[in-house]
């Protein structure tokens, strides 16, 4: 059985949240990542927290076109995160039908990290969802080791971590470095493609991060050897905003996006047969 392939919103963010849902059915994904927490004051998302109509309007499109809703994003916690706050997109997300909620970790005051990065995830886990945490270079948890400290810190051992490739490689991991760690913490994995050579200081880290992105198949990276380091029913999340395609309109970019995806997850399988 192949595995599970979601749409992360980053991918398309212009996409309308509906549309989000439509580009993934109409493009061979399985699930999509839906954006309903802005990660900075400096980012706009379409609301959806506040929005009874419209979170009614998504459930509709999910079960008429058969997308699940595979996790919702980006929470990241900063020194003035709202705890309450999150809490209640929280159950927005659990009402839509999520399983997982992403959260990121950039708080230099690493007491208050570790203590907020526990109660939120205590909230998650209440409200029925896997926290998953994911390790950004341009953080304060910059690492999978950094993710794993502040896991075990937080005595937050429901979480997992989130290893999206792109981050793995520009915060000087490998593949062969999840071998250290308890397989049940890797639930999904973020696909993308970049090339070798990484931006030279954090303010180009950001921006290959949010835009700069290749799809699977188009860089450099040991996508493969990442695909084959997890079992082979391992869900994937494209995440791949990219300026290359940007012409595309945004189906022909989901459509890309899932095509690219698909032929190195069977590559990564060819391989491991």
């Amino acid at each position: 059985m192949s595995a599970l392939l979601s749409l992360a919103h980053l991918t398309v963010l212009k996409a309308h949240p509906l549309e989000l849902i439509d580009l993934a059915a109409g493009t061979g994904f399985d699930a999509v990542g839906l954006r309903i927490w802005a990660p900075t004051s400096a980012d706009t998302i379409e609301p959806v927290i506040d929005r009874p109509d419209l979170q009614a309007a998504i459930r509709r499109r999910l079960r008429d076109t058969g997308v699940r809703l595979y996790d919702v994003e980006a929470f990241w916690l900063l020194p003035d995160s709202d705890l309450a706050r999150m809490r209640q997109a929280y159950e927005v997300g659990a009402e839509l039908g999520a399983r997982h909620v992403v959260l990121a970790g950039n708080d230099p005051d690493p007491a208050r990290l570790i203590d907020n990065f526990g109660r939120t995830c205590a909230d998650a886990r209440a409200c029925g969802l896997v926290p998953m945490l994911e390790f950004i270079p341009y953080t304060t948890v910059r690492s999978l080791a950094d993710a794993q400290a502040l896991r075990l810190g937080a005595g937050a051992d429901g979480a997992g971590i989130l290893v999206d490739a792109l981050h793995l490689a520009r915060s000087g991991g490998a593949p062969a470095d999840l071998g250290a760690y308890p397989p049940e913490l890797f639930r999904y994995l973020h696909l993308c493609d970049a090339p070798a050579a990484a931006p030279a200081d954090t303010a180009g880290l950001r921006r290959e991060a949010r835009s700069a992105r290749l799809y699977p198949g188009e860089g450099d990276l040991w996508l493969t050897d990442l695909i084959g380091a997890l079992p082979a029913d391992t869900p994937i999340a494209v995440e791949a905003p990219t300026a290359l395609h940007a012409g595309l309109s945004l189906a022909e970019q989901a459509s890309l996006a899932a095509t690219t995806a698909r032929s190195v997850i069977e590559q990564a399988r060819q391989r491991k047969v």
